[in-house]
């Protein structure tokens, strides 16, 4: 993990702001902390960040909303949401919203460490691979700097949806089977991470729609296929 992150932290509790706050500075980060949405944004426009913590209900703009304003700014900066809320339907929100990860309250200090830390490790090990570049039909897909190019158009892809994809293109015509996908991309293959997987891969049929020679399809029971017909 890499020392001393600056931290966005937009929290409208101010005691667990100012406790999440004191306890990631004491650890060696610096942590701007907000307590609403609006706050949040111009921070986020205005100083350059290492991740992006915020809590969902918020004051003057919800973090669903200011998730998807800083992932039209940057789609690659970490962002772990905090949630009162545990229902599945609010955390797919999140995830399609931009979210790296998901955190229902209340939580342990340590737990929130811990999850920092397995999403940096993910997208650093995303950035070191060696064999980075692949060719999808009309597309060509840089997944060290999470880029997909067709034509004259580019899409950034997030670290997830840039893990998910690279891991279709080691396995074109053959099957990804669905647990090892969910266990490289999203550490456990749990039916919640598998719901979560199927908004991503939905996502990665619309980047592609363009060229008619590409299919991502639903093996049933065992995963997902990336199909190039030539």
């Amino acid at each position: 993990m890499k020392k001393n992150l600056k931290i966005l932290l937009v929290e409208d509790d101010p005691n667990l702001g100012s406790l999440l706050s004191d306890y990631l500075n004491a650890k060696g980060h610096l942590c701007v902390l907000r307590n609403n949405g609006e706050e949040g944004y111009k921070s986020f426009v205005n100083e350059s960040f290492d991740f992006v913590i915020l809590d969902v209900m918020m004051p003057i703009k919800d973090g669903f909303s200011l998730a998807k304003d800083i992932r039209g700014i940057d789609k690659e900066i970490p962002l772990l949401f905090l949630t009162a809320k545990s229902l599945s339907e609010d955390k797919l929100k999140g995830f399609e919203a931009g979210a790296d990860d998901y955190m229902t309250k209340p939580f342990s200090m340590e737990e929130l460490l811990a999850r920092i830390n397995a999403i940096l490790r993910r997208s650093s090990s995303n950035s070191q691979e060696l064999n980075s570049e692949f060719s999808i039909g009309i597309f060509t897909f840089n997944a060290k700097i999470q880029l997909l190019k067709g034509g004259v158009k580019e899409q950034k892809l997030t670290t997830k949806e840039s893990d998910l994809l690279k891991l279709l293109c080691k396995n074109t015509n053959t099957i990804l089977e669905r647990n090892h996908a969910l266990k490289a991309v999203w550490g456990d293959d749990n039916y919640f991470n598998g719901r979560s997987m199927d908004v991503y891969i939905a996502k990665l049929r619309k980047y592609l729609k363009e060229d008619a020679t590409i299919q991502i399809i639903n093996v049933h029971g065992k995963g997902f296929k990336l199909l190039i017909n030539s």
